[in-house]
């Protein structure tokens, strides 16, 4: 692809290998004429002819390797920043010979742009959902996606979890991918027939402009909280708000929770149109006559709504704000025409692996897997199933290792508070001592009047809570939700609750059989 065509949405200027700025019209001509091979934001991967962006990053600087990238064949790098390429043997008598030296404001938006223009502008084929907030975007996006495939629109996801269209599923690496990935996801999802796109988008996406270079269809605010702040993240609360408020900046419709008190300050300086969805009757689309469904292994909850949509709903997840969950969803389904028997059919069959996720269990007590793993999601969860009037609520969690050590001390605190019986275990040491990490958990729980009891090995700590469990408890296993591995000194070992929950239900039974 010519350079010109990759370049054509940018601010830009083209720089000399002595950092003077190109103005020789034949020089640019030439410049913006030359055959780009492939783009690249990864040196290792830089090919003969290719665009390498300089990236500067939390621990890196992408310029610092814009040398090495040309010395592999690089036909052109973008920058935004001086960098040092004296010595390198190219006929500085003939610019348009040399590589194309692009300077850019933020290469990490000219990335994203370089790339939809790479591949296509692939979201144009598709309509692109993104949903921003601290908790909820997972579950919402396999409502969302549960609806409209249910309605026989064929739709992409890609979230936490992993990615999902058609008959893949990949891992996923970071919430929502780097610019380069996500713009050839969006072709690999067009070119295998996606109609529509629903994705999980993450206040860091937005700050560090992954999801630049397309407008979305539809922007989805659930709600927010403080999080993800710290040094490499967000540097308070109020620049965490600003982040999330970007995806109404780029969006055509913006559907937001009414209730949080956060929406308005959210929808600072937005360009889309507005709607809001809550409990509140002052929203666009509202719910009422909230009831909470107990069964054993079962819980969910059911509403019906009003405003946009009149019909009743029930969900098989439970909690309140499962009820947020499903009227955000309802109300994108709405704009795709989806009618109501489709949409409720689809919202009794949701399923997300590690939200809330019901394991069926034998001695008539729920068990569930939640990856609740900060003082926040726990606390909600915990509450959330104390709304179900459980005979006990037992709680079974660990912390990370070299992670903030406040985490694991407001974690021990809210479990202490609102679980009967908390059992304290390993999720992903790292590097650090388990025991010593497990203590620290202890000095929160220190706080209340919670029980506790200590089994560091985590397959025999659930076997601990399934056993001790009775008719009419709520065993939450917290932390770990759809991960399927323990980090333990930088090495990855399998480690799935759900394989672990079928191991110790076989080994019983089959103890059974030799009493």
């Amino acid at each position: 692809m010519k350079l010109g065509k990759l370049l054509q949405k940018l601010d830009y200027h083209f720089e000399d290998m002595q950092g003077g700025i190109v103005t020789d019209p034949a020089v640019r001509a030439a410049l913006l004429d030359r055959e780009i091979t492939d783009i690249t934001n990864d040196s290792r991967k830089v090919s003969e002819g290719g665009l390498f962006f300089c990236i500067v990053g939390a621990n890196s600087d992408g310029h610092d390797f814009a040398r090495a990238s040309l010395g592999s064949g690089a036909g052109a790098i973008v920058i935004q920043h001086d960098v040092n390429l004296a010595g390198l043997d190219f006929p500085l008598d003939d610019p348009a010979a040399c590589p194309a030296i692009i300077r850019v404001t933020d290469t990490r938006y000219a990335m994203a742009f370089i790339a939809a223009a790479w591949y296509g502008d692939p979201a144009k084929e598709m309509k692109i959902i993104g949903i921003t907030g601290t908790k909820g975007k997972t579950t919402t996006t396999y409502m969302i996606r549960s609806i409209l495939e249910n309605a026989g629109i064929p739709t992409g996801l890609i979230g936490t979890i992993e990615i999902a269209y058609a008959d893949k599923r990949i891992p996923a690496g970071n919430t929502t991918p780097e610019s380069v990935v996500l713009q050839k996801t969006f072709r690999d999802m067009a070119d295998a027939g996606m109609k529509a796109v629903v994705m999980e988008v993450s206040s860091q996406a937005l700050m560090l402009h992954r999801t630049q270079g397309f407008l979305f269809d539809i922007g989805i605010f659930t709600n927010i909280s403080p999080d993800h702040i710290g040094p490499n993240e967000h540097r308070d609360f109020e620049d965490y708000l600003s982040c999330k408020g970007l995806l109404f900046k780029q969006c055509r419709v913006g559907i937001l929770n009414g209730d949080d008190p956060n929406t308005q300050a959210v929808l600072d300086g937005h360009t889309c149109s507005v709607e809001t969805f809550g409990l509140s009757k002052d929203n666009d689309l509202y719910a009422d006559d909230l009831k909470l469904i107990h069964e054993p292994g079962e819980l969910g909850i059911s509403f019906s709504t009003h405003g946009l949509i009149e019909m009743p709903v029930q969900v098989h997840l439970p909690g309140q704000f499962s009820v947020y969950n499903a009227l955000s969803a309802i109300a994108v389904c709405r704009h795709f025409g989806v009618g109501e028997e489709m949409i409720k059919d689809a919202l009794k069959k949701i399923a997300v692996r590690g939200r809330i996720e019901m394991v069926p269990v034998p001695g008539g007590y729920t068990l569930l897997i939640d990856y609740a793993h900060n003082a926040v999601a726990l606390e909600s969860i915990l509450t959330t199933l104390r709304a179900y009037e459980p005979s006990r609520l037992i709680c079974l969690f660990g912390c990370g290792g070299n992670r903030s050590k406040l985490r694991r001390y407001e974690m021990g605190e809210v479990s202490g508070k609102f679980a009967d019986l908390t059992v304290i275990t390993s999720d992903n040491p790292r590097f650090e001592d388990p025991l010593a990490i497990m203590e620290d958990i202890k000095t929160g729980i220190a706080k209340t009047d919670g029980q506790h009891v200590d089994i560091p090995d985590r397959k025999e700590a659930i076997r601990f809570a399934m056993h001790e469990a009775r008719p009419g408890d709520i065993v939450v296993l917290a932390g770990k939700g759809h991960e399927d591995y323990q980090e333990i000194c930088g090495v990855k070992h399998p480690m799935d609750e759900r394989v672990l929950i079928a191991e110790i239900l076989k080994e019983d039974a089959e103890a059974k059989g030799t009493e």
